[in-house]
């Protein structure tokens, strides 16, 4: 792909006289005199090659991919912050990590702190104007802002908010209770923290190889991430499968009403254990490692983050196999219960008035330079799937090569919903699509301000490179600029240690200056920070 056309829209299987035509087939379409409704899918941590329609060749999402090809598939949307808790306050809000104050996923349930998420919602918005709003799966955002949801279950164990700490979770176990009693554990299993259940763990978990006994004598606290293998239950009581049947369950009880309802679900996060048939159905010796996996970081800014330097595993070809075997085997199983989820709108005569969003919070590194989990920059972490179906507003096979970010939704939604426009940060995304707005797209930033200016603070996309720097003059964080026209795998940091870094002084202002236009709108603290920063 040619980077000058990197902000442009191309419309996928039509001619030019159709794209001619199709302001004048959306503006002969019918007028709806029912309010259109809204079914918002998310993922936890799907990184955007985690599609067969971006070009996975081990993965397949059918599904998925007819919902990008019955709409709009953006190629290049990214997270405004990789991490959960920040992400998902940006995408409800519309505003930055850094006017939410959500820095941190502890914050989420922190009420007694006052300032942060002070911003409405777009579900509290749509409840004044008339809707239904109902949330299903992992909320991890404000626990006060979730006031709105008229879920039926409103408390799950001990009277505890289904969106308070665990509150889901809760529900779920009590679900398992009834269906998959808990067992005593068998040589080479232990318990998943999730369901409670076992797990049969596979070469690449932490404690392969271990007892339960060895684990209890030393002491060791077994967080998510450590966990890989297969969780010992049917596929049918999945924590995916339960967080589907609660949404289906919603669509058809809603059906008669204007809705906003969200699935959220908790996978393919850790812990990465799939059930019955989806672990294995990507055999591991079929998986081709990361490239990257045994990059030496010598002029990256993250040759320490995630304990990358201490989880040697994670850089091993022959482990991470099984992770990325697993990790596919739990997005296919998403992908099959979108397919439930269209068809129970199709059921009930919703589809051509419901627009869907399907997208993830944040990615996964999976291995790429000897990494897991999220927390940075890199394209496997920052950059995110994103597909918007909403028969005769938005064209089939319409593809967006832009740029656009996750806090774009909130207008999107709003303006798509028929509602009044809500200030924010953001920007409707129908420009884009409807191709009336041919500035929208040029580049894409992302913010990480939980540690001060210890670690990259921004990263901007523009053209195919990509800038992360620190938000002051004084951080000692390396700089890095990345050509991902030429070295897709960011593996050769032009600036940083670079000796020849003077070399691209042009290319960083050109991206600085984006940058600050971009803080500028948005309000930002650390204008000043990034201007003066030396960055070559």
């Amino acid at each position: 792909m040619q980077s000058t056309r990197r902000h442009f829209v191309k419309m996928v299987g039509l001619g030019m006289g159709s794209v001619m035509a199709s302001s004048s087939l959306l503006a002969n379409t019918p007028a709806k005199t029912k309010k259109p409704n809204l079914l918002f899918i998310m993922t936890d941590q799907q990184r955007w090659d985690a599609l067969s329609i971006a070009g996975n060749t081990v993965l397949q999402t059918p599904h998925l991919d007819r919902l990008a090809g019955q709409g709009a598939y953006f190629k290049h949307a990214y997270t405004p912050c990789a991490v959960c808790c920040p992400a998902r306050s940006v995408v409800l809000t519309g505003h930055t990590v850094e006017k939410t104050g959500m820095t941190r996923n502890d914050f989420a349930y922190t009420p007694e702190q006052e300032g942060l998420m002070t911003q409405p919602t777009f579900d509290e918005i749509l409840t004044k104007n008339g809707y239904r709003c109902e949330y299903y799966g992992k909320w991890h955002s404000l626990s006060a802002r979730a006031e709105c949801y008229q879920n039926p279950v409103q408390a799950a164990r001990n009277g505890l908010s289904i969106f308070g700490p665990g509150g889901q979770t809760y529900m779920y176990r009590d679900y398992l209770n009834q269906h998959v009693p808990r067992r005593e554990l068998q040589i080479g299993e232990f318990y998943e923290n999730i369901s409670q259940r076992p797990y049969r763990t596979d070469p690449i978990d932490r404690y392969h190889g271990m007892s339960p006994a060895e684990l209890k004598a030393k002491d060791i606290g077994v967080v998510q991430p450590d966990q890989h293998g297969e969780l010992l239950m049917s596929s049918r009581h999945s924590i995916t499968a339960f967080q589907a049947r609660q949404t289906i369950e919603a669509i058809e009880r809603l059906k008669d009403q204007p809705f906003s309802i969200t699935c959220s679900f908790h996978f393919p996060h850790s812990p990465i254990t799939p059930t019955g048939s989806y672990y294995g159905m990507y055999p591991p010796e079929a998986i081709d490692p990361p490239v990257s996996i045994h990059d030496d970081m010598s002029n990256s800014p993250y040759v320490g983050t995630n304990g990358r330097q201490r989880l040697s595993e994670y850089r091993d070809k022959d482990k991470i196999r099984y992770m990325i075997s697993n990790y596919y085997g739990l997005v296919k199983e998403i992908d099959d219960w979108v397919g439930e989820l269209l068809k129970t709108l199709d059921k009930h005569g919703l589809t051509e008035n419901t627009m869907v969003i399907f997208t993830s919070d944040h990615g996964e590194m999976l291995g790429a330079h000897g990494m897991r989990e999220k927390n940075v920059f890199y394209e496997e972490s920052a950059h995110v799937p994103l597909m918007i179906r909403f028969p005769g507003r938005i064209n089939d096979h319409t593809v967006i090569d832009g740029y656009v970010s996750l806090m774009d939704l909130f207008a999107t939604i709003l303006d798509y919903m028929g509602v009044e426009k809500h200030p924010s940060d953001g920007q409707s995304l129908r420009g884009l699509i409807e191709t009336t707005d041919t500035t929208q797209g040029r580049y894409v930033v992302a913010e990480w301000l939980w540690r001060g200016d210890t670690e990259s603070n921004y990263m901007i996309v523009k053209d195919g490179w990509k800038m992360m720097i620190p938000c002051t003059e004084t951080s000692t964080v390396l700089n890095a600029l990345y050509d991902l026209n030429t070295d897709p795998y960011e593996m050769n940091n032009l600036i940083g240690h670079n000796p020849n870094r003077s070399h691209y002084a042009e290319k960083t202002e050109e991206l600085r200056r984006c940058l600050l236009e971009w803080l500028n709108k948005t309000g930002s603290a650390h204008v000043e920070g990034v201007r003066k920063r030396k960055l070559v």
